[in-house]
């Protein structure tokens, strides 16, 4: 180990050996090197550490020196070191006490600092409690919520199971409610097929009897002359005399009996047994009462109202004419249909059919006139008879509220149109959909032709539907959003009302060709259910408008004819046109309904 002194008095120590001289240049430049940076060091610190000191000594050697030439000009030589001195350590002492001023002046301010600091310190602190409490309460309301979650989760654990085993059970009864529903209908298959054969049987029976007593009766013949004498009988039959002998007493017969066995007889009994039937049922008295219906030849376009009532408590949606044009139906927002008889230009009411439990969209005669059938918001379609204010049958199904409900053609068949984008056939002999048809758009109107159904639609397209296989055979376009349809009476034109104030005709023959739009300035349809309707005769076309006035255009020209205004304040929701010709009815949405004839 080997040491070597520097100026000032310090040691450096260093290991190793010391070079010889001449040898090892290079450990000898490391080795001094080595003291220079510590020499370096030494001085960097210890001048940090007196640099006040020296900065002070510097100007007490400064204005000693200015004193000491301020004396030497004033005093003598030989008097002065004395004074000299004196005036250096007066001064001197009082630059020590300047100093000892200011550096108490820096010591009370570095003491306020420091309390400022304190102070500071003392609130930090106190925020550290405040918030070391605060995340303490935060970490309880953490685990409170963390056991809330974990109740929450049993508990959705077990609801979760409870609906899963609800679902199973839902399912199951579903299956069940299937399987009851396969063998009710079986069931009454059978009780149809009993019936069936029972009538069957009777009239087997009924015609035996029938053919009996023609058989009888064809034994003797009955005769009257014209001198209202006495009948004498002919045959020697006992029964006959006897029969003879009652005819005497009650008095002569002003007739001639036809032979029993006369050709037109037996005729009229065959047609009569040989009616045709449908599947395995005799036909209904419904069916039985059909007939013609009888043709307009030319429908007059009313002039004035003949009539104007207020039909029901709320809002008007639809209203149509029977077959018999003597009687008219109206529905509305009320949840009731209202039949009223139309004689000698007035309406009045015959009677009220309740059983919805929402507004009604739309009404409906079947051919008889003896049936109403009515769509409902209810999400249902109802059918009534005359004679019964209860709903007889209601057709359920829909998801969403019913807009059209129209009988097919075939007569035990009903086509129903909804909002939910769905079609339904309906069999009301079972009471039950029978087949179902999901639409794109929005079904507002349809109607029924012999082989096809036609449905209007919100998306603008009209939809014409095969009724065998319920495919749609044609999609055509229109001019707006589809309100209502309707068709003329031999099928041959289609009206279409839509939201952009068009009516469009077009013939059912001729899809392709160019179709036929009626508008008329001031005409404006007033909501998307309104609805527009073809004259029996098809020359005219009549629509309500949203102010208030029926307008009626000629299909011949294609220009309006007539417009029909101040009977409404507010929106025409719906027309109707008797079969007669003679009467046009309108309702609106303020509750009132006006009878409209040439009269």
């Amino acid at each position: 180990m080997a040491a070597v002194t520097v100026s000032g008095g310090h040691t450096v120590r260093r290991s190793g050996r010391v070079p010889a001289v001449g040898g090892g240049g290079g450990s000898a430049e490391t080795w001094k090197r080595h003291i220079v940076r510590q020499l370096k060091h030494r001085d960097l610190k210890q001048h940090a550490m007196f640099q006040d000191l020296i900065r002070f000594y510097t100007q007490l050697l400064e204005k000693s020196s200015l004193a000491k030439g301020i004396l030497n000009v004033r005093c003598p030589p030989s008097d002065s070191s004395s004074l000299i001195s004196s005036l250096q350590l007066q001064k001197s002492t009082g630059e020590l006490a300047y100093q000892v001023v200011e550096l108490q002046q820096q010591i009370k301010i570095k003491e306020c600092v420091l309390e400022e600091q304190h102070a500071r310190l003392v609130e930090e602190k106190c925020q550290l409690t405040a918030a070391f409490y605060a995340r303490q309460e935060l970490q309880e309301q953490v685990e409170q919520v963390k056991t809330k979650n974990g109740a929450l989760k049993l508990e959705y654990d077990a609801l979760l199971e409870q609906q899963r085993g609800a679902e199973t059970r839902l399912r199951e009864a579903e299956d069940k409610g299937g399987h009851l529903l396969e063998d009710m209908i079986h069931l009454k298959q059978r009780a149809a097929d009993r019936m069936n054969n029972l009538n069957e049987r009777r009239s087997r029976a009924r015609a035996v009897k029938l053919q009996k007593d023609l058989l009888n009766s064809a034994r003797s013949k009955v005769a009257v002359d014209s001198s209202s004498s006495a009948p004498t009988s002919r045959s020697a039959s006992p029964k006959s005399e006897g029969r003879d002998e009652n005819t005497e007493r009650r008095g002569t017969r002003l007739f001639r009996s036809a032979s029993a066995t006369s050709p037109r007889i037996f005729t009229s009994i065959k047609e009569l047994f040989d009616r045709k039937r449908r599947g395995r049922s005799v036909c209904s008295l419904e069916e039985d009462l059909m007939g013609p219906v009888g043709i307009c030849l030319a429908a007059r376009v009313p002039v004035r109202a003949l009539q104007v009532l207020e039909a029901h408590e709320q809002g008007i949606n639809a209203v149509r004419f029977s077959s018999s044009s003597d009687l008219l139906a109206t529905g509305g927002t009320d949840r009731i249909i209202k039949l009223w008889e139309v004689r000698a230009g007035l309406m009045s009411h015959r009677a009220t059919l309740d059983g919805s439990t929402e507004g009604i969209t739309c009404v409906e005669f079947d051919p008889t006139g003896l049936r109403v059938l009515a769509a409902s918001y209810d999400k249902s379609a109802l059918l009534w008879r005359l004679d019964d204010s209860v709903p007889k049958l209601t057709l359920t199904g829909h998801s969403r509220k019913v807009t059209a409900a129209r009988f097919s053609s075939s007569f035990h068949r009903v086509v129903t149109g909804s909002a939910d984008r769905t079609i339904r056939l309906w069999d009301l002999h079972r009471a039950a959909c029978v087949q179902v048809v999901e639409v794109a758009s929005y079904c507002s109107d349809l109607v029924c032709t012999e082989n096809c159904i036609i449905s209007g639609h919100y998306d603008s397209k009209i939809r014409v539907w095969d009724t065998r296989t319920m495919n749609c055979l044609q999609e055509v376009p229109a001019q707006g959003k589809v309100t209502s349809l309707d068709i003329s009476a031999e099928h041959r034109q289609l009206l279409s009302c839509c939201r952009d104030d068009c009516l469009q005709l077009v013939d059912l023959r001729r899809w392709s060709n160019e179709r036929m739009c009626f508008r008329a300035d001031g005409f404006k349809c007033g909501s998307d259910s309104t609805k527009a309707v073809i004259s029996p005769d098809g020359c005219f076309l009549a629509a309500g408008s949203a102010d208030g006035a029926v307008y009626i255009w000629n299909v011949s020209t294609g220009k309006l004819e007539t417009r029909l205004p101040d009977k409404h304040s507010s929106s025409i929701s719906a027309v109707s046109w008797s079969l007669s010709g003679e009467y046009v009815v309108s309702v609106d949405k303020s509750r009132w309904a006006v009878l409209w004839s040439d009269i």
